[in-house]
């Protein structure tokens, strides 16, 4: 059975809490919003781990491409704001 974004959200979700969380993908390349307090003080290699991490073995078996942008929550909402 091809993995989803609907799987992608939930590997995601099960190990790292989020405040938002949204991924679109076509079965193998992936691309996902994730926004949680845990990337706070964190640069962008350091929150990509954090979440490559969170996927595990997935990364390698069932996902070939991950695209991702990683936010804090006030990040979000300044984004949000500047539409």
């Amino acid at each position: 059975m091809p993995t989803t974004p609907e799987h992608v959200r939930q590997y995601i979700a099960d190990h790292l809490n989020c405040e938002h969380l949204e991924v679109r993908g076509d079965g193998s390349h992936f691309e996902a919003l994730i926004v949680s307090q845990e990337f706070e003080g964190k640069r962008t290699l350091a929150r990509h781990q954090v979440v490559y991490q969170a996927l595990g073995e997935r990364m390698r078996e069932e996902i070939h491409a991950l695209s991702m942008r990683t936010l804090t929550p006030a990040e979000y909402a300044a984004d949000q704001q500047n539409g």
